[in-house]
């Protein structure tokens, strides 16, 4: 190692570094000062005015020294931010319209990091969707005015109409500036039709690949179809009609065109398999984009036909048994059909809520999964013991068990509640619901092994049994310019 890289790693550590050619050169330096003053003190001294110029020299060195200390402390000699790579000093802030007065200004002593108050800025996430007139310069009047309530534009979708045009806006709003006061401002600048709600984390996505991610998920697992309809479009109601149910008494079977049907605040498309699907949203007409996105994921899964992922679990129950958890479709329902020709009257009557004729008018509908998830529990012989059903009913969910006689009191049910529960949470559900009788202690028992909060409602006999999957940070908060909705 150099000695200037030795001397550089001893400051480092905080030793002193001495160089002794410095040392010397200086004390040498002040010997020859010593013996110039002498000779020059020895010359003065002896001049007929000697006394007077040696006090005489002693003030104005003396004044000298005490001007170079004031100008030193008033004007620092630190080098140039550029040149030492230091961050610039933050410049004073000054007070905006909503700070206290407690402020310091340019002139006063800035607090130290100990004692000043923190400064907390809170912020709210909100969507908005409003109609402008189709106008050059409609939209900037509309961003000027949300400027003015100190509201940032985070994203912009334009939804075209034969007149006008719907603007949906992702808003970053200050906390303490109200949904009324947004919309009030946005019609003051010509929107109509205003709607507004709380937004969240995951609404920062950009459109394109949220429309990316949800096709990824329905070309992975028919079951998504309907929940990627729903976090497409917002807050709705969807329900899948299979091709035989009839919409009314005395009416033909509903059905759509083939390129489905858009209605003012109900859209209507072609099902996979021949049915219907219905999404319908509350007072929020949809627009020829959003109808558009949503025809195109229903295609995509019409093309890509039935599937369900193939995963599957091997389980060892407590007496040593083996068996296998693993997604149900219809391909399962010869070996369904099996399981409830193997189970008695009474279970079958607490699964289905009385009695039970033909398994075909039902089995179908429950292992499909354009209506839900299902999982089989399948023992080492590849028999089917237990069936677990997670069903979308509208904006609900609803869960369903039935093990086989044989096979129940060994923890298959709560096995598969527990594994459709989780289902439910990562699909974004708030809850899910089981529909049983209130003698049915085993199923009572499994809803109170989640350890959730339960709801509990009961009429002649029939129990409705509700578990809440989440908390809500909050009640959403609706507002339609000049329309009250309660929260």
């Amino acid at each position: 190692m150099s000695r200037d890289m030795f001397d550089v790693t001893r400051a480092k550590h905080g030793r002193p570094v001495h160089h002794w050619r410095r040392d010397l050169v200086e004390l040498a330096a002040l010997f020859t000062a010593v013996a110039v003053a002498d000779v020059v003190a020895d010359l003065v001294g002896h001049g007929p005015d000697g006394p007077v110029l040696l006090a005489i020299s002693a003030l104005a060195l003396i004044a000298t020294a005490g001007f170079h200390t004031w100008w030193s402390r008033r004007h620092g000699h630190a080098p140039p931010t550029g040149d030492t790579g230091a961050r610039p000093t933050a410049e004073p802030r000054q007070a905006g319209p909503t700070e206290g007065t407690g402020a310091a200004s340019p002139s006063e002593p800035a607090q130290s990091s100990a004692t000043a108050d923190p400064v907390v800025e809170t912020a709210a996430l909100w969507r908005m969707r409003t109609t402008v007139q189709d106008a050059p310069g409609s939209l900037a009047v509309l961003c000027t005015a949300l400027a003015g309530q100190r509201v940032d534009i985070l994203s912009l979708q334009t939804h075209p109409l034969a007149e006008g045009t719907v603007d949906e806006f992702l808003l970053r709003a200050p906390a303490e500036v109200a949904a009324s006061e947004i919309t009030r401002a946005v019609a003051s600048a010509g929107g109509s039709g205003t709607w507004i709600e709380r937004a969240d984390a995951h609404d920062l996505v950009d459109a394109p690949t949220r429309v990316l991610g949800l096709a990824t998920r329905t070309a992975l697992d028919a079951a998504e179809l309907p929940l990627a309809l729903r976090q497409l479009l917002g807050r709705c109601t969807i329900r899948s009609l299979p091709a035989n149910v009839v919409a009314g008494k005395g009416r033909e079977p509903e059905s759509v065109p083939v390129e489905g049907a858009l209605e003012d605040t109900v859209m209507r498309l072609r099902a996979p398999e021949g049915g219907v699907i219905t999404v319908e949203r509350a007072y929020l007409p949809f627009t020829p984009t959003e109808f558009a996105r949503a025809r195109a994921l229903v295609e995509l899964d019409a093309r890509l036909g039935p599937r369900i992922p193939r995963s599957q679990d091997v389980l060892t129950l407590p007496e040593g048994n083996a068996i296998t958890v693993r997604r149900a479709d219809t391909g399962d329902l010869d070996a369904a059909r099996e399981m409830h020709e193997r189970c008695s009257a009474r279970t079958l009557g607490m699964r289905y809520h009385g009695p039970v004729g033909d398994a075909d008018r039902y089995l179908n509908h429950l292992l499909s999964p354009r209506f839900g998830r299902t999982l089989a529990v399948q023992t080492a012989s590849g028999r089917i013991v237990g069936l677990g059903h997670l069903l979308w009913d509208g904006d609900e969910t609803e869960v369903a068990l039935l093990v086989e006689d044989d096979w129940q009191r060994r923890g298959i049910g709560s096995e598969l509640l527990g594994r459709l529960v989780g289902m439910a949470v990562e699909a974004g559900c708030e809850s899910v619901y089981a529909v049983t009788q209130a003698s049915n202690t085993g199923m009572v028992a499994a809803m109170r092994g989640l350890e959730l909060p339960l709801d509990y409602q009961i009429e002649e006999g029939t129990l409705v049994v509700t578990a809440r999957l989440s908390t809500p940070l909050g009640a959403v908060e609706i507002t339609e310019f000049g329309k009250a909705e309660a929260p």
